[in-house]
């Protein structure tokens, strides 16, 4: 499956913000430590030097994969109209059959994080909660069978969208 080109304005600002830092301040310093050790003399057998390089490859690879995906990012805000509904950005608040109560919040896949109880708009879960309503039912299949979800609570941070 395909992953979306949805995120955030607060998701794509900390991409920005990664790619800048890399390119402003982890490179140059980089760069810098590379040269010092190159002056050092052998290369082969120069731990600084050989780090140093395979750090510099790790920096470049990771700008390029933010340059190009940051051109192709959607940047997804609120709107009124999407109050009471589940849609990009919304944190829904959900009850499984047991009782357990769990809250996520529906993110790109830029910036999921289960920690933070966000998950991908890509989900199961999130593509079968997109459109919902409170009071509604969703179905969906897990690795350990089909589970029934209740929505409970639907809301928009809206300072962070």
């Amino acid at each position: 499956m395909a992953k979306s080109d949805y995120i955030t304005r607060s998701g794509w600002q900390t991409l920005d913000q990664e790619l800048k830092f890399l390119w402003k301040e982890e490179r140059p310093k980089v760069t810098q430590a590379v040269s010092e050790a190159a002056a050092l003399g052998d290369r082969s057998e120069n731990a600084e030097y050989i780090y140093g390089k395979r750090r510099l490859r790790e920096i470049d690879r990771r700008v390029r994969f933010l340059s190009k995906r940051l051109e192709v990012l959607k940047i997804v805000d609120y709107h009124p109209s999407q109050e009471g509904k589940v849609f990009f950005g919304a944190w829904v608040e959900l009850e499984n059959e047991d009782g357990e109560i769990k809250q996520y919040r529906i993110v790109g896949c830029d910036e999921f994080d289960p920690a933070k109880q966000w998950i991908s708009v890509d989900s199961p879960v999130a593509r079968a909660l997109i459109g919902k309503q409170i009071d509604d039912e969703i179905q969906v299949e897990t690795p350990s069978g089909r589970v029934t979800l209740y929505i409970n609570n639907i809301w928009y941070d809206k300072n962070t969208l």
